[in-house]
């Protein structure tokens, strides 16, 4: 087992507000002296996945992990491990509970920033909660540091990055194999840390 660096949360052109083609997204993570995982997480949408990790599978120490963020009823909610969307209604639980039938993580995203769920969390049982998001404030950040604290759950950490300019500004240190089945055990067992790169605190 070593220690793998990866940013679990990126929009590609899947997403409608995002400009990142997946080619690109290979290539940083090619070009990138430590980062060498992605979870790809368009919203409500899997259909980046396949390209993504077809453009990747020409380089074994780059792995590319399939997720979605998810609009629910409440909050936006990420899935790790999953090609395919959860059946509707997407409530918050009901998510959360696909995500555990298939044996996917399910992550909290940027609780106290818009689109986010809040307090409401709390009420959820989820694997994760997002801790550091690259587009949300530190203060932001630090409400949600402080949820996965009281709430005793792992924190992640995601660029959510729509532009290239914003992949990798922060990412996570999990201690997992290179691939997807370790890394999402690793999670949820919380040997994840968070750290930033050049992450300009807002």
């Amino acid at each position: 087992m070593s220690t793998v660096y990866a940013d679990l949360h990126i929009h590609t052109i899947y997403s409608s507000d995002s400009l990142i083609q997946p080619k690109t997204l290979v290539d940083m993570l090619l070009a990138h002296n430590f980062i060498k995982v992605a979870a790809v997480t368009d919203h409500d949408s899997v259909r980046a996945y396949k390209a993504t990790k077809s453009l990747a599978s020409a380089y074994p120490d780059i792995l590319i992990i399939p997720g979605v963020e998810i609009s629910t009823t409440a909050g936006d909610m990420i899935i790790l491990g999953t090609e395919e969307l959860p059946p509707k209604p997407w409530s918050p639980q009901e998510v959360s509970d696909y995500a555990r039938s298939i044996d996917a993580v399910s992550i909290v995203a940027h609780p106290y920033r818009i689109y986010g769920m809040g307090d409401i969390a709390r009420t959820i049982k989820v694997d994760a909660i997002e801790v550091l998001n690259g587009n949300s404030s530190t203060a932001a950040n630090q409400q949600a540091k402080q949820m996965a604290k009281e709430e005793k759950l792992p924190g992640t950490a995601g660029s959510d990055a729509h532009q290239t300019s914003e992949l990798f500004n922060v990412y996570n240190q999990i201690q997992a194999d290179l691939n997807i089945d370790s890394i999402l055990h690793a999670i949820r067992k919380g040997q994840i840390t968070t750290a930033t790169t050049q992450f300009n605190e807002k």
